[in-house]
């Protein structure tokens, strides 16, 4: 069975996918960004958006198992690491950052993840 969560963002429509979906036990999440100016407000709106789609599928945070990051200036990725230490710390997920360009230059960051979906 495969369940399809939708968060109603912008490009979901335009380019023809969900905020995540869940199959085979996981929850796989979209690469997510954040509004906001700065790079932790993009980060903090991103993992809020990212958690309410895990609360959809069942699972939370720390059922997360693998964690993406994707930032067009690495060098903003440390001023994220507080939040993003509080927010899996306990649970640490594998992790990769990655360095690239993102579909707009006004985005700083863009977060992906799968979860693992606990079972009844």
């Amino acid at each position: 069975m495969i369940q399809r969560i939708s968060s109603g963002g912008e490009f979901e429509a335009k380019i023809g996918y969900c905020r995540a979906v869940v199959a085979g036990g996981f929850a796989h999440v979209a690469g997510t960004v954040g509004q906001g100016y700065t790079v932790t407000d993009q980060c903090r709106a991103a993992l809020t958006t990212i958690e309410n789609a895990l609360k959809q599928a069942g699972c939370s945070m720390a059922d997360v198992v693998r964690v993406n990051y994707y930032l067009p200036d690495r060098a903003e990725f440390e001023p994220c690491w507080p939040m993003l230490s509080e927010t899996f710390g306990q649970n640490p997920p594998a992790a990769t950052m990655i360095e690239c360009g993102l579909i707009d230059p006004k985005y700083r960051i863009e977060i992906e993840v799968t979860a693992l979906v606990p079972t009844a």
